[in-house]
């Protein structure tokens, strides 16, 4: 019953991180093209707030979801013997946890900036480094919910 219900978790941390694992690559595959070579600091500020009023609104259940549902698959890999699903569990969820240290750290401050500029329609004077600043670490972003999904298929596959 262990390894069925830890198999169950690990596909539900699969299907959430897939969310978040696409609207990455999303952004960094046609998004940031985009608002880097076609669109002004202004248009690239409230395109952004709002895809981050949104997002930042509808993403955590997403987010919270798949590192929650990591950690119990981890936990019920432990609890099962099931030494090879929880090493790879073990490595999804660091990347999971990274993962967030960035987005709270580096992301949701401009987030959080950029969608009160959307709100009231000022733009920051700096609203294209703030952009740029988000960028940055979006193949990092990328690369570790890579890691995250591959550790999480290989615990369902071990467990």
């Amino acid at each position: 019953m262990l390894i069925l219900t830890g198999q169950i978790l690990a596909a539900l941390a699969v299907l959430a991180n897939g969310v978040v694992y696409g609207t990455d690559w999303s952004v960094a595959l046609i998004t940031r093209s985009v608002y880097r070579d076609h669109l002004d600091d202004a248009t690239v500020t409230i395109s952004a707030g709002w895809g981050h009023y949104y997002g930042d609104k509808r993403m955590p259940i997403f987010g919270a979801g798949g590192v929650i549902t990591a950690v119990l698959a981890l936990a019920l890999a432990i609890a099962a013997g099931q030494t090879g699903a929880a090493v790879a569990a073990g490595v999804a969820l660091a990347a999971l946890l990274t993962w967030l240290a960035c987005y709270v750290l580096i992301a949701k401050p401009i987030n959080t900036a950029q969608t009160a500029a959307a709100q009231s329609g000022v733009i920051p004077d700096n609203a294209r480094a703030l952009q740029n600043k988000w960028d940055s670490i979006l193949n990092a972003r990328v690369a570790l919910q890579t890691i995250a999904l591959s550790g999480l298929l290989a615990a369902l596959a071990l467990f």
